[in-house]
């Protein structure tokens, strides 16, 4: 990344979702402005959402939301549902799409927890505190992504 130009971040971005906040102030304490996407008003196309749960390395189940959703009523939970099935419903009912996912030149996360976009946000944060009272500071990346570069 050339340092003179500042970074970039798009977040898919629900305002009702306190992890989704405390993501985005994260995003903002780093000094960076995203484009914000309210994907509740504005939902991915197919080739967005597959493109974003491919490059999160996730499969479309992982990043399939199940609470406060019509995820049992639309029979997700049982045996054998596809992929395209759950992209399908995904498309359908945009709140199925967990949150938030964030892209930034260095890489796309689902950010949950709210500080995994640390991995892809400019190292050495000053302390930030979430909604909640936990304080969190940039460091090394977080453990379930061990490939992340720290730099």
């Amino acid at each position: 990344m050339n340092t003179t130009t500042p970074m970039t971040a798009t977040i898919y971005h629900n305002p009702d979702c306190g992890t989704s906040r405390n993501t985005l102030a994260l995003i903002r304490h780093a000094g960076i402005e995203p484009t914000v996407i309210e994907y509740l008003r504005t939902p991915p196309s197919r080739k967005q959402l597959t493109k974003l749960i491919d490059e999160a390395m996730l499969k479309p189940r992982e990043a399939l939301r199940e609470k406060g959703t019509p995820f049992a009523e639309l029979g997700l939970d049982e045996a054998g549902i596809t992929d395209d099935v759950i992209i399908d419903a995904m498309l359908q009912h945009p709140i199925l799409i967990n949150r938030p996912f964030v892209v930034t030149p260095r890489g796309t996360r689902l950010c949950r927890p709210s500080e995994v976009v640390l991995n892809i946000l400019p190292p050495n944060l000053q302390p930030f505190t979430k909604e909640d009272g936990e304080v969190v500071v940039g460091r090394e990346p977080l453990a379930i992504f061990p490939d992340a570069d720290p730099r």
